[in-house]
């Protein structure tokens, strides 16, 4: 469920980097993308190892990663690449990917 609802926000994501102002901020873009791909990319790297404590390793920075991205939503937010209804929206889906992963720890 992590991983899913990890690559519906990775789609969004691309989507709303390639728009606007934030299109043209390369460093932003491409840093607020690999913070976003960094946690689906974790949870599979993660689960292809087969060993729960790899797993969990993996989690714990896919976990990590989520907080980089939505540290990186606020500033994308007070550039106003994002409105707020987005940054809200955004930020939703990254915290409740945070606690699906927080569970998958436990």
């Amino acid at each position: 469920m992590a991983w899913e609802k990890a690559r519906e926000l990775n789609a969004e994501i691309y989507f709303i980097t390639n728009r606007g102002d934030f299109s043209q901020d390369y460093g932003l873009k491409d840093q607020i993308r690999r913070a976003s791909i960094s946690v689906s990319s974790n949870i599979a790297e993660g689960f292809e190892r087969e060993t729960t404590k790899e797993f969990i390793r993996f989690l714990y920075i896919a976990k990590a990663s989520a907080g980089e991205l939505r540290s990186q939503l606020y500033l994308a937010f007070d550039l106003k690449y994002l409105s707020i209804e987005e940054f809200e929206r955004l930020k939703h889906k990254v915290s409740e990917i945070s606690k699906l992963l927080s569970g998958l720890i436990k």
